[in-house]
């Protein structure tokens, strides 16, 4: 790869790659040099009195080993007996351009070279010692070949017969591994090469293109066994998502639940997938007097039979009753119960139950035994297993850069479609792969603006390269996961304001992101492509602008549309790059397997859920004040005010009692003869227009001793 402009005369540490061409050695050892890819690690550093040094150990593909060069850039001679060159007399110094003598080595070389000078090592053969006479003046720096930046040497040399030779020996850049360690006693050197010993170790059959479609073959045919076991073998119409229910949320059920039954006399075998408890309400849900948010939704389960009201969460309740545990999912078995009342809270496995103290129409148990087999969730397996796969990828098997990078983007896109966050159970195949060749015609567009500058960098550093790109793009695959415990799961502003600690969370996600461009920013403006960027960002937020504008349309930033404008600001070879843009390469994946290639622009309807509408709340008339709790229930009926002509549309109402809804219509009461005596009851009001109804009033309370509550201000 080109050298980047923080690489300069200035700190030539660094990796260089060459393919030699030298006069002047045996015959033997010129027909091996020749074949061969010269690695040379540079260190640039200064001694405690400022001297600078740089020390090159050069090293050969397959493990030929090259000369140790030890220079001190202070013009003395120094005696070398050089491996390959022999007995060698060379001094070293920092040396302005414009005092190069020889116009050839003085001419071509890039402004930074002029700004920080160039380096200038004079080699002679010891004759005495050596038996032969020749010269080498080099000067390094770096210069634009064929356009791109280039660390090279222009060497002047001068044989044992007066031959005068002038070439330019170009180098390849590559970041200085980290695992490549230096050890100094006095004259003495040890080196600690852990990536070049890997590259050396490592047979060649390891890296050979068919062991590695055979090796492609079987992984195909193991992840199939895999995605069988995992999904297939369960009776399709047996398995449960992690929000399955028997009874839906305010009037979902129609009047008297009759769109929800049967209420009991019914059983039911399923599957659960794993992770279901971090599956929570997105919205508060009242339950009688109360408002449950941010958990799973468990309704009772604490009485002796660990009896649940029927608006469960199924596979929540499962977890929180011991049938399995959440980590693994499980199969079982429940039994529907009718009539159930006082629906007992209880903590158990990590989960906390809401009670309910009335009556509900609807309530299961669960069964002992697991109806079916093959009922563990092998999402964790397939982990292991694709990340072990991604470690041989990196560390062994060692394809080229952009296979590598294919093989990150299918291996990511299908462990969220089967394992980690199908669409649905079991995972619709149909539409993972409806959705999967635009995800690679983004993943195409993704390396050329990016990954092809960064991901090549670190070839000759395979272990460093498999810890920043395999370290980030599994959180990234596994993005649900990571920010699970974070109180915001949409950039959205009814999001951000309505949850506790929502904001706190944006704020700090916020300067973290922030922190990553000004770096970026500042790794870009060394390049000088700052302008280019600013150009084509100003323009992409115009348009967003635009976009924003449309009417009766929010802008709506999904997490795959963030990583989408992230990744280009990541096509610099920086360690910082490649853990940037791994990161954001698996939050895509994950975005676009879980949810599809969702619209940037959305209507209020899709941001809403089962949020509040924000529509007109009726009123009751009965109150605390003038409720007369003498009277028995049979002969009790309550009031609420008329529709109000504020042309909404509004024609009826619709009551809920004990969160059922008892009554649609469009009368001002509701007699209470059919309620139980000695429970409390639970009264919710809402308008309706044509049978669809509005928000619903917050709890209205009558107590056992006939005391009346009035319902809070705004919507349930």
């Amino acid at each position: 790869m080109a050298a980047p402009l923080e690489v300069n005369t200035a700190d030539l540490s660094g990796t260089y790659v060459m393919i030699l061409r030298l006069q002047g050695i045996s015959w033997v050892k010129r027909k091996i040099i020749a074949s061969i890819t010269i690695t040379l690690y540079a260190k640039h550093y200064k001694d405690a009195e400022g001297n600078e040094h740089i020390d090159i150990e050069q090293i050969g593909t397959g493990g030929f080993k090259g000369n140790f060069e030890q220079r001190a850039l202070t013009w003395q001679a120094r005696e070398v007996d050089d491996p390959v060159f022999g007995h060698v007399v060379g001094k070293s110094r920092r040396i302005k351009v414009e005092e190069v003598e020889d116009e050839w080595q003085k001419d071509g070389w890039l402004p930074d070279t002029f700004e920080h000078s160039a380096i200038q090592t004079l080699n002679e053969s010891d004759t005495p010692k050596s038996g032969t006479t020749w010269i080498a003046d080099q000067i390094w720096g770096f210069s634009e070949i064929n356009g791109e930046r280039r660390y090279s040497r222009k060497v002047h040399f001068t044989g044992p017969n007066g031959e005068d030779i002038k070439a330019v020996l170009v180098y390849d850049y590559h970041p200085v591994p980290f695992l490549n360690l230096s050890f100094y006693a006095g004259n003495k050197h040890w080196t600690l090469a852990l990536e070049p010993a890997l590259l050396r170790c490592t047979p060649r059959l390891f890296t050979s293109k068919w062991l590695l479609t055979a090796l492609a073959a079987g992984y195909i045919i193991a992840l199939s066994f895999l995605v069988r076991t995992q999904s297939f073998i369960t009776p399709s119409s047996s398995w449960l998502g992690c929000t399955s229910t028997y009874w839906l949320a305010n009037d979902g059920c129609g009047l008297d639940g009759q769109s929800c039954e049967p209420f009991d006399s019914s059983s039911l075998d399923f599957r659960c997938p794993a992770q279901c408890t971090s599956t929570v309400l997105a919205n508060p849900r009242t339950i009688g007097d109360i408002e449950v948010d941010g958990v799973p939704l468990i309704v009772g389960g604490g009485d002796e039979n660990k009896t649940y009201r029927g608006d469960s969460f199924i596979c929540s309740a499962a977890v929180h009753a011991g049938l399995f545990k959440d980590s693994t999912g499980g199969c079982g078995s429940l039994q529907l119960t009718g009539n159930f009342t006082n629906f007992l809270a209880l903590t158990a496995h990590g989960l906390t139950s809401a009670p309910f103290p009335t009556v509900f129409p609807l309530s299961f148990q669960f069964g002992s035994g697991a109806p079916f087999s093959d009922c563990t969730d092998l999402r964790n397996y397939a982990l292991a297993f694709n990340v072990i796969v991604t470690a041989l990828l990196f560390l062994v098997l060692r394809p080229r850069p952009i296979f590598l990078y294919w093989c990150l983007v299918c291996i990511g896109f299908w462990h969220v479609s089967l394992f980690s966050q199908p669409q649905n159970y079991p995972p619709p195949l149909d539409d993972a792969f409806e959705i999967f060749l635009p995800t690679l015609f983004v993943a195409y567009a993704f390396w050329r603006l990016a990954f092809r500058f960064v991901l090549p960098a670190f070839s000759k550093a395979p272990i460093e390269r498999a810890v920043w790109y395999l370290a980030a793009f599994w959180p990234g695959v596994l993005v649900n996961v990571v920010t699970a415990k974070i109180p915001v799961d949409r950039l959205v502003a009814s999001d951000i304001v309505g949850k506790p600690g929502a904001l706190a969370a944006v704020i700090i996600i916020a300067i973290v992101v922030f922190i990553i461009i000004v770096n970026q920013i500042r790794v870009i403006r060394k390049t000088g492509w700052l302008p280019h960027y600013i150009g084509w960002y100003i323009a992409g937020g115009l348009v967003a602008l635009v976009l924003s504008q449309l009417p009766g349309l929010q802008l709506r930033l999904h997490h795959y549309i963030f990583s989408m404008v992230m990744i280009p600001w990541t096509a610099f070879p920086t360690r910082l790059s490649a853990i940037y843009q791994a990161f954001f390469l698996g939050m895509f994946l994950n975005g676009v397997a879980a949810f599809g290639l969702a619209s940037i622009l959305q209507t209020a309807a899709d941001l809403r859920r089962d949020a509040p509408l924000g529509s007109t709340l009726p009123s009751f008339l009965t109150n605390s004040t003038s409720y007369n709790s003498s009277i028995p229930l049979v002969n009790q009926t309550i009031l609420w005010d008329a529709v109000p002509d504020s042309g909404d549309g509004w024609n009826g109402f619709a009551l809920l009692v004990d969160d059922v809804e008892r009554y649609v219509g469009t009368a001002l009461n509701f007699s209470l003869a059919s309620l139980q005596e000695g429970i409390p009851h639970f009264f919710r009001l809402a308008f309706q227009n044509d049978g669809t109804s509005g928000d619903f009033t917050k709890s209205a309370i009558l107590w056992p001793n006939g005391t009346w509550a009035d319902p809070l201000p705004g919507p349930s």
